[in-house]
């Protein structure tokens, strides 16, 4: 099932070219008091609300998909890992890149370990990545983001995918320099999810889709997920070991070769087998 949240945090399944309103279905989730709970609590509940959601189906309002504005599927995530470096050929390009790449941040992902993107850097699909510094270079990063589903402490690769509610196409916007990762990612825009969150059972293999972006029509990156240092099984144990993920939060996998420059007026375009597509304009802050 292809999950959306579209125009005002209204709850939708996508159905070919239409979005299907199921928003009815959010009074399941419950009251909450505070202090809330932590993490996105649709994506808490979504194993109880998918036969909701099915039977809703039947009676929904369908809309166009080109007609609506598609927000991130995750509304309230409460944490955005990501991973550095995770692709050997990415490795190899920012090693041999020294004008762009830090010495500092060029090392495999075992020695960097991971980062943490602020939440309020999160727009959706249809929303404008804003270039925050312009006298600096920003880069584009594609890749597949696993949306944790449940929480988890210490967890094992071997049982790691159970614990992804979902999977979906993540930009993780970077400006260029020496600052630690985790700022120089963190700005407003810099982290995109979308078109939708494709539940976990439609993607047994999250380890052999291939993905491309292009910038204004001209290809950069172009390589599959097999080719991950890390597969997502294996962050998702790293990353446990230090957070204890709970439902909603975002791992973003990491990016292939192929990073380059955008600049205002340019325009994003990413696929990933079995996901979807997302298109995205860059703008002057």
């Amino acid at each position: 099932m292809k999950i959306c949240l579209f125009n005002n945090n209204r709850l939708g399944v996508v159905d070919g070219n239409e979005v299907l309103d199921v928003s009815s279905v959010l009074t399941r989730i419950g009251a909450s008091e505070y202090p809330y709970p932590r993490g996105d609590q649709l994506i808490a509940c979504l194993p109880e609300l998918m036969p909701v959601i099915a039977d809703a189906i039947q009676f929904a309002r369908r809309y166009p998909l080109s007609k609506v504005t598609l927000r991130s599927p995750v509304a309230n995530p409460g944490k955005v890992v990501a991973a550095p470096v995770n692709y050997q050929a990415h490795l190899d390009e920012a090693i041999e890149d020294t004008a762009t790449f830090s010495r500092a941040h060029v090392r495999k992902i075992q020695e960097t370990g991971l980062f943490l993107k602020a939440t309020s850097s999160l727009v959706g699909p249809d929303d404008s990545v804003y270039v925050g510094l312009p006298d600096r270079r920003t880069d584009h990063e594609i890749e597949l983001v696993a949306i944790i589903g449940k929480r988890a402490k210490n967890v094992l690769a071997k049982d790691a995918l159970s614990y992804v509610a979902g999977y979906s196409i993540g930009l993780d916007i970077t400006i260029r320099g020496p600052e630690e990762r985790s700022l120089r990612k963190s700005l407003d825009s810099y982290t995109v999810l979308g078109p939708w969150l494709v539940t976990a059972d439609e993607i047994e293999n999250p380890h052999a889709l291939a993905m491309t972006l292009d910038v204004n029509g001209k290809v950069r990156q172009n390589a599959n997920t097999k080719d991950l240092i890390m597969d997502v099984a294996e962050l998702i144990e790293f990353a446990s070991k230090f957070y204890t993920l709970e439902p909603g939060d975002l791992l973003y996998t990491g990016t292939p070769e192929g990073v380059g420059p955008i600049q205002p007026g340019d325009t994003i375009n990413c696929e990933i087998e079995r996901i979807g597509k997302i298109s995205v304009n860059v703008e002057a802050s």
